[in-house]
């Protein structure tokens, strides 16, 4: 999600060992796949997870190479449909991402009945991508037309659980 990061924050957002993440990345160092970060000071633009302008560096920050961006694009567009074919039960999973991205937020009844699923498979899959971090609920008492297309009303009182895709989706979402 960040454009730049170190290994203990990467550690602590994949719920993994930090001394794993740090061999992983000292590999990938090697392949030739990211690259150390210059410079005593990291803008908020490059390391985005960090609240303020400007974040000193006290740690080892790593980023993409431009192979290393090439290859992750290369592989979204090679088979990112497929891949979540193969890692989810459910082959609707990728289009459901894929409405909620443009549909905004959604109601898990909405999107069963637009994908032509039932509605606890629909939940089970929900959940899911919830505890992956692939969407999130929107929070809000109404939520208004322009952030909830697939249903042309000027604005909805949320009586159920509404989703809208998180951040890290959105991101690979424009590279497709």
């Amino acid at each position: 999600m960040a454009k730049t990061d170190y290994a203990r924050s990467i550690a602590r957002k994949l719920k993994v060992n930090t001394a794993e993440v740090s061999k992983l990345l000292r590999y990938l160092e090697e392949a030739g796949l990211i690259e150390r970060s210059s410079g005593s000071a990291i803008k908020k633009t490059e390391a985005k997870l960090k609240l303020t302008l400007e974040v000193r560096k006290h740690h080892l920050y790593f980023k993409l190479s431009r192979d290393g961006e090439l290859l992750i694009r290369e592989l979204i567009n090679a088979g990112l449909e497929e891949y979540f074919r193969i890692y989810f039960e459910n082959n609707k999973t990728f289009a459901l991402l894929s409405f909620l991205y443009l549909a905004g937020c959604e109601n898990s009844i909405t999107l069963a009945r637009k994908l032509s699923l039932p509605q606890d498979i629909t939940k089970g899959i929900v959940s899911e991508l919830m505890d992956l971090e692939l969407i999130s609920m929107c929070m809000g008492k109404i939520i208004k037309k322009k952030h909830r297309k697939a249903k042309p009303k000027k604005e909805t009182r949320t009586h159920h659980k509404y989703y809208r895709t998180a951040r890290l989706w959105n991101l690979l979402y424009r590279y497709i």
